[in-house]
């Protein structure tokens, strides 16, 4: 290629995404006004639901072999390289795996692979408008924040993105019954939290918090959930979906200056702890301390959701917070005892997370349960 041509093809990249940027902002200019709503469902809405929820294979018997670990190589989105347009590390999921087989904690065959999450599934909390809305490429590149997505054609987009969200979204499910056996459950994915059943955003294309909790009501029994969220970003999403739902408690410990500025669904948090930017390792325990402590005494949960992202890890560019790696392996193991005091099944889910530090500390702070006998990699084998 002589230097013409490097020119003009360099020259045309520049326009592409000039021009998907602009095509961005207009979208995005078209639905601000939209936003998610929070109904009660009819009578026959509810039978439907639970029919799908029953009907459903997400929930599958896992030999004993196999850990309450979930994680599929599906999981990991690879798109041509724009995938590195957005600041999420989108091959973080199959590092933390590789990291704790690496440390001898994980045996790749004892990693329990999910099924991806159908139509059917995804309509136990999405509306029919919703995933239709998916069919278009530019509402997905809205979504996940990638602008030249919106150029793809969308069958492209449905391979290389919405089907390794909807495997995760079938490993988060499938973690509230592998939790209920097993008294814990990690899927290494996950915590899509911005997501509701009306509108998607934040990198989060479907409300798996959501379903796995609908899920747990039908199949597990369950009637008391408390959501623990302790990404950087406030978990708006199953904010909104449970905000007329006295089964669900949210504690939402979050960074008040930074994404999604979600008024609304702020009112919804049974218990809201701030954060500012700036946040250091010692005030963050102390507080989260404050909060467990409190929470526990407010309600008693038979599941809890945690959604564990390390997007508050010193340096992430969005969280905005200044908490060290140890710091997370605190977080973790605090949030784990918690639970193990109330013998309350625990889902992990791995969240927001910006560094491509992330992965390491995930996974240390998985071996660290380990060692702490929170979680056991070996009791089935």
């Amino acid at each position: 290629m002589n230097l013409g041509e490097s020119t003009l093809c360099f020259a045309l990249t520049i326009a592409i995404i000039k021009f998907s940027h602009f095509l961005f902002r207009f979208i995005r200019s078209l639905n601000m006004s939209s936003s998610s709503s929070s109904t009660s469902p009819t009578g026959d809405a509810v039978t439907l639901r639970r029919n799908r929820i029953l009907s459903s294979k997400l929930y599958f018997d896992v030999p004993l072999s196999k850990v309450p670990l979930i994680y599929s190589s599906a999981y990991d989105i690879s798109f041509l390289g724009i995938e590195k347009l957005h600041p999420f590390d989108s091959s973080k999921w199959g590092r933390v795996c590789r990291f704790l087989i690496v440390e001898g904690v994980l045996d790749k065959n004892g990693i329990v692979e999910p099924l991806e999450a159908s139509k059917d599934d995804l309509l136990v909390v999405h509306s029919e408008s919703y995933l239709s809305s998916l069919k278009s490429s530019s509402n997905v590149a809205m979504i996940i924040e990638v602008p030249p997505v919106a150029l793809f054609p969308n069958c492209l987009v449905q391979q290389k993105v919405l089907f390794p969200f909807r495997k995760q979204v079938g490993g988060t499910i499938l973690a509230a019954k592998l939790a209920k056996e097993q008294g814990w459950a990690i899927n290494v994915g996950g915590g899509f939290h911005h997501c509701s059943s009306e509108k998607g955003g934040g990198f989060c294309a479907y409300a798996d918090i959501s379903l796995c909790i609908h899920y747990a009501f039908v199949r597990l029994n369950v009637s008391r959930v408390m959501i623990i969220d302790l990404d950087a970003h406030q978990g708006n999403g199953h904010e909104m979906d449970f905000s007329n739902d006295s089964r669900v408690y949210i504690l939402d410990m979050y960074n008040p200056g930074i994404y999604p500025f979600d008024y609304e669904a702020r009112r919804y948090i049974d218990q809201k702890v701030e954060v500012v930017s700036g946040t250091t390792t010692n005030e963050y325990l102390r507080k989260l301390d404050e909060a467990l402590e409190l929470a526990g005494q407010k309600f008693d949960p038979e599941l809890v959701v945690y959604n564990a992202g390390t997007d508050i890890l010193d340096g992430d560019p969005l969280g905005r917070l200044k908490i060290s790696p140890d710091g997370i392996t605190a977080r973790d193991e605090k949030v784990f005892m918690f639970a193990r005091e109330r013998n309350a099944p625990l889902v992990m889910l791995t969240s927001g997370g910006y560094t491509k530090t992330s992965a390491r500390v995930i996974a240390d702070s998985i071996v660290n349960l380990s060692k702490k006998c929170l979680i056991d990699f070996h009791r089935s084998r």
